[in-house]
């Protein structure tokens, strides 16, 4: 396996790591900049989601049509340009434009550079490829809250954004130099109607979820958006069933393996979505941490994380992508469900315990379900598969920072007071029985599903190769 390709490409998440755990860090003092309350500025992070929910299914034709890495290349600069544009927002409207601009670079960067590294590397090495690519994007979450904290407190929030000009233009130069070529294949026209029933789809749903949460805007607003998202829903799937080449094709969840991991995934994703955005609330509003401690406090789960990357390939050869996937499905919801039971007398260590093993357990719930969605899918499906792949993982990160919210905001309507810390534990404790749901799916697998990937052989299997005296 060609190891500096997906250190290359994970340059792109890199940028979108750092610069989501960066923003949840700085939630209050931007809002303060901005003259909104640190809620309402959750729209900032929900247009983002949104550009790239509705980005996200052209991303695989586009590469498909033009080669993966021209796009890769121009998605880096695009993203580029919206980070500038949010160091230099001076309002609400123009920062969430600017985050929605970001969203549109990330949109072709990730799926794209997944994409490349489908194309690139053999089935039996993607385990190990997958975890690789990884672990430089894990160093955004290490470094973002902390850095993100410090800049914000002692300097000012500007330059959590500039900090991806220089990444960025690295990444482009990287690409140029080292990224190997995936050559254009012949594709039909795209399709538009579908684009535009997958677009609203998506917005509909995300958005509208976010405008139910806000105060300041009509609730009709907010039901009407999700409305029209669940509607044109409806309509893309009856489209996409008449349509010869739809923009994302439906048909590949008659795949056991892929449809437990989009289903597991996206469930558990909603958990994930939600706990960075009401951690360093919680620390800061309800702890009263600065934006620095706070991030020190978070950026522990990244180191959790990161030490899965170097084991993972001999963990899913031993027990299978199904046994995994289970057990760290369970531990990432009893982690977040630890978060509603702490205080301020809590220890720092015990809350910095918790985080790790909670960054443990998502690490290797992703990297198997990222793995295992591409176990059995044919080379001609991998863009439409990794495009299907990264627009549910953001419409269910999306939703996680809608419903935390939506859950912050009840409890304020309801009360008649301001956010308490009492709040953010009740927050904490839903969003961590949702994530259980997340097993459902994988109960069903067999246990050598997506063996092909992991290397998991059954007892019985491995015995066949023992020859009989």
């Amino acid at each position: 396996m060609n190891r500096i390709t997906p250190l290359i490409l994970a340059v792109a998440l890199f940028m979108e790591q750092m610069d989501s755990t960066v923003i949840s860090t700085a939630l209050p003092a931007i809002a303060t900049d901005l003259g909104v309350g640190p809620i309402t500025l959750k729209l900032a992070l929900t247009s983002y989601m949104v550009a790239l929910a509705i980005f996200i299914p052209v991303s695989g034709w586009m590469a498909d049509r033009y080669g993966a890495k021209k796009i890769f290349r121009a998605a880096i600069l695009v993203f580029i340009a919206g980070s500038i544009l949010c160091a230099t927002s001076q309002s609400l409207i123009a920062f969430v434009g600017a985050r929605f601009l970001q969203g549109m670079g990330g949109a072709m960067m990730t799926p794209v550079g997944r994409l490349v590294l489908l194309r690139t590397t053999k089935r039996s090495e993607l385990v190990s490829a997958m975890a690789l690519l990884t672990i430089p994007a894990l160093v955004g979450p290490l470094t973002g809250p902390p850095i993100g904290g410090f800049i914000t407190t002692y300097f000012s929030w500007q330059w959590i954004f500039l900090i991806n000009v220089p990444i960025g233009f690295a990444g482009v130069w990287l690409s140029t130099v080292y990224l190997p070529e995936v050559p254009p294949t012949s594709t039909s026209a795209i399709d538009l109607k579908g684009f535009v029933y997958m677009a609203l789809a998506t917005s509909g749903v995300v958005f509208g979820l976010s405008v139910v949460s806000l105060p300041a805007l009509p609730l009709q607003v907010g039901f009407g958006a999700v409305a029209i998202g669940i509607i044109s829903g409806i309509l893309y799937v009856q489209h996409a069933k008449r349509h010869p080449a739809p923009l994302l094709n439906l048909g590949l969840f008659r795949n056991r393996a892929f449809r437990a991991s989009i289903t597991g995934g996206t469930i558990f994703r909603i958990s994930t979505g939600a706990v960075p955005f009401l951690m360093p609330l919680m620390l800061q509003l309800g702890f009263g941490m600065t934006p620095f401690q706070s991030g020190l406090i978070t950026f522990i789960g990244a180191i959790g994380a990161i030490t899965t990357k170097f084991m993972a390939r001999r963990v899913f050869a031993a027990a299978g992508f199904r046994s995994v996937l289970i057990v760290a499905a369970l531990g990432g919801a009893t982690m977040t469900a630890a978060n509603s039971f702490f205080s301020p007398g809590t220890p720092h260590y015990v809350i910095m315990g918790f985080l790790l093993v909670a960054g443990f357990c998502r690490s290797f719930f992703f990297t198997g379900v990222n793995s295992l969605g591409y176990a059995d899918i044919e080379d001609e499906q991998a863009s439409q598969a990794t495009s299907m792949s990264s627009v549910m993982q953001q419409v269910s990160l999306a939703l996680g920072v809608a419903v935390a919210a939506a859950i912050l905001e009840a409890n304020i309507a309801l009360h008649g007071r301001e956010l308490s810390l009492v709040d953010f534990h009740l927050a904490f404790a839903v969003v961590a029985a949702l994530s259980l749901l997340a097993v459902i799916p994988f109960i069903g697998l067999a246990r050598d599903a997506g063996s092909a990937v992991s290397g998991h052989r059954r007892p019985a299997d491995v015995g066949e190769d023992i020859p009989v005296k």
